[in-house]
């Protein structure tokens, strides 16, 4: 991690506070305020698609309530939600997770993505407050099979126009948790910071046939993803 990415990241954390008696430097004064340990260990964040829209997350970075950054040069599969096709669906899945674990809730977090159907590349930095970090520690009012229910599944929806929205995943078919954030910023091209040291010179987009047939006569970009 170079040092200037390190303070592009703490910039950006327009809710950060530092002060010398704060553990962290990337703590904010509100992440310092509480103990954020979750019950259950640690959460998962995952990306999702619409429905023959693709996109690919490329690279992550998370701060979390005690400062710790964490980088993500490999991250889990971007996976395809077949259930939107005009509109997210109520119900928001990612795919397996593996590798996008964190300890504590986030304070904040930038991703780079590439979207096929734009075919752009994408930076969408991301803070998050209390009225997150409270809801991942906080049980549901129900349970699954007996058991408690955490909202430990973030999940980023990404769609075209680099429209990005955020949910919690529960169970049992009940619709995910809308998650609000602080401030939700997507930027491209020469905006790009972070993100433009994983552009492809000359892009790296290809559609596949079934994509190429499902999007033929729509008016781009199809669907609501408001």
């Amino acid at each position: 991690m170079k040092k200037r990415n390190v303070l592009m990241l703490a910039l950006l954390m327009t809710t950060a506070s530092c002060s010398p008696h704060q553990p962290h430097p990337l703590q904010s004064k509100q992440a310092a305020s509480g103990d954020w340990t979750l019950p259950y260990g640690e959460w998962n964040f995952s990306f999702i698609t619409p429905y023959e829209l693709p996109a690919e997350a490329l690279h992550a970075r998370v701060i979390d309530t005690d400062g710790y950054l964490y980088t993500f040069n490999t991250l889990d599969t971007t996976s395809p939600d077949s259930e939107s096709v005009d509109k997210w669906t109520d119900v928001t899945f990612g795919g397996s997770v593996v590798f996008n674990k964190v300890k504590k809730p986030p304070q904040y977090i930038v991703f780079c993505w590439d979207s096929y159907i734009d075919q752009q590349t994408y930076e969408t930095s991301v803070v998050f407050g209390p009225d997150t970090w409270l809801r991942m520690k906080t049980p549901a009012t129900h349970t699954w099979y007996g058991d408690t229910v955490w909202y430990d599944s973030m999940v980023f929806g990404l769609s075209p126009g680099g429209k990005v929205k955020i949910w919690f995943s529960d169970v049992a078919g009940r619709p995910s948790l809308p998650v609000k954030p602080l401030k939700l910023t997507t930027r491209s091209g020469k905006d790009l910071t972070l993100c433009k040291d994983y552009v492809v010179p000359g892009g790296s987009f290809t559609f596949l046939p079934e994509t190429q047939a499902f999007i033929k006569g729509k008016t781009y970009p199809y669907g609501n993803w408001d």
